[in-house]
Parts: structure tokens; sequence; C-alpha cells
């Protein structure tokens, strides 16, 4: 690995940007939907999903672009959450990465429909993808995968969780299940469609998905610090809303104090987990310490 992260994250970040723009100018459908899509999908963000993907493709010495359709299709389907997340009839937010939320600008019912139509698009971008190096059964795996971590049993299970855990006091393993669930589970999938890429062994998937459950929950611990010691300015939308929405949170189970401690053990496992692959990890290594200290 020649290239610094910053180098690699600017260089994979302006090429996802890049075909996601190009992905929405093919689309032939009523101007309020694609507008409705590219507004969410153009917000911004850190893409930390997709260059998880194109870090894991490095990690195994493969070329990253022979995962951009999947990196794109993974932050379709990101994008699409976050457009439902926000509706009144979940989290009813007005802002999102500073902007106003897609309902707010398009309405509720262009809302709701460009996240379907995002979802849907995702799918038919795998298994579009033309490189040869990319088998039929790869991109079934990669499709088969990909409905389980976004699905029930992952990530839209995961926020029905949530909603339900709304006015409750949960305990520590309710809510590690809706956040492995609703945020850990497309984060893990970004890992594993790496090594579905790269055509790794069993073995060494069992391994990364080790090191994606430790970082997901990471990455939901330090979104709950952030909520409490963040800025409006930092994260995006406004500070508390968890509290807001009487949501449970790792620090008002464990504390501040708690709940910082327990991010640094997640990190801690997710690296060790790294180091047991003996691949060339430095670019995951520097996401998981990028979501370890981030401040939006």
């Amino acid at each position: 690995m020649g290239e610094t992260f910053k180098e690699f994250s600017k260089q994979y970040k302006e090429l996802l940007e890049s075909n996601l723009r190009a992905e929405m100018q093919t689309l032939e459908t009523p101007q309020i939907l694609k507008d409705a899509m590219i507004y969410s999908l153009e917000a911004g963000g850190k893409r930390i999903r997709p260059l998880l993907l194109f870090a894991t493709l490095a990690a195994f010495n493969k070329d990253p672009k022979m995962g951009l359709e999947t990196a794109s299709a993974i932050e379709m389907v990101h994008t699409y959450s976050l457009i439902h997340d926000d509706l009144p009839s979940m989290d009813d937010d007005d802002l999102r990465r500073g902007k106003p939320t897609n309902h707010k600008v398009f309405g509720e019912a262009a809302a709701i429909l460009a996240g379907d139509a995002l979802l849907t698009y995702s799918f038919q971008l795998i298994s579009t993808i033309q490189s040869a190096q990319t088998t039929a059964d790869t991109k079934l795996a990669l499709i088969a995968e990909f409905a389980k971590a976004a699905g029930a049993e992952g990530m839209v299970g995961g926020q029905v969780a949530d909603m339900q855990g709304e006015e409750k006091q949960l305990n520590l393993e309710e809510l590690e299940y809706i956040h492995v669930h609703k945020t850990g589970k497309l984060l893990a999938y970004s890992v594993i469609a790496g090594a579905l890429l790269a055509e790794a062994d069993d073995s060494l998937i069992d391994k990364l998905r080790s090191f994606s459950f430790h970082l997901g929950l990471a990455f939901q611990i330090r979104d709950d610090i952030l909520d409490l010691e963040g800025t409006e300015e930092m994260i995006g939308k406004p500070v508390g809303s968890d509290e807001d929405n009487h949501k449970s949170t790792y620090p008002s189970l464990l504390s501040m104090e708690g709940a910082k401690k327990a991010l640094e053990e997640h990190i801690s496992a997710a690296k060790k987990y790294l180091k047991e692959t003996a691949l060339d990890t430095a670019y995951l290594e520097d996401i998981t310490d990028l979501i370890a200290v981030r401040d939006n």
C-alpha cells in the first residue's frame, strides 16, 4: 500500500461520488423522484461503508475498483435508511448532515418513494456487475448477504426494535441487539462484501465478521456519545435527539465514562481480529481509528 489513508480515502470517495452521479443520470423516472434520490445521495457524509469495502479489497491485494458497484449499492441502501429514519412516523428529524431532511424538501410521499427506489436499485446494481473477475456465484452471494444485512434480520429489524424501545428502559443486551442490527449489519456487510469479491475462504470471513461486529458497536457507541457531547454544527442535526425521543443509549446505561470505556474495548477487540487475518489491514485499521474519534 503506497498511498496514505488520506490519499486512498480521497481517491475512492471521489470515484464513488462520480459513479453515484452517473448511475442517477441513467434513470428514466419522474424528475421529482430522481431529484429526491440525488438530494440525499449527495448530502455528503464520510462514506465509511464504501471505504470499508474498498479497504477490504486492498487488504487482499485486489483492485478496489472491482467493488465500485457494490460500494455504490451499499451507499444507496444507507441513504434510503436515513431518509426513512428521518420521517415523522419514525424519528421526525428536520435536519440531516446540516441540510433539511428529504421529506421537508420533497414531501413525505416522495421521500418514502425515493428511499424505496434507492433500495431496489441497489440490488439491480449488484446483479449487473460487469467485471469478468466477479462470477455469477459471487454476485448471488453478494445479493443474498446484502438482503439479510438490510432486511428483517438486519437493519430493518433493528429499526423496529429501536422504535419499540422508545419510552422504555432497555438493558444492555437489548440495546446491543438494536445496534448490531440497525447499524452493525450494514457496516459488517461492507467488509464481508469485499471478502466475497476477493474470494476469501470461510475462516478469513469469520475473522472479518468478528472484526465487523466490534466495529459496528464501536460506531454506535461513538454516535451515542456525540449525541450528548457534540454540537449541531459537528453532527449536522440537533444534539440530544436520543434523549428527546426517550431512547436508551450507552451513556444512559453505562454512564459517559462507562460508554467511553466500552468504546475503547470494542476498538481494541476489532483490531485484535484484524491482526489475526494476517492481511495487510493498514487501511482498515485507519478506518477503525477514525470511527473511534469521529466527530460527526
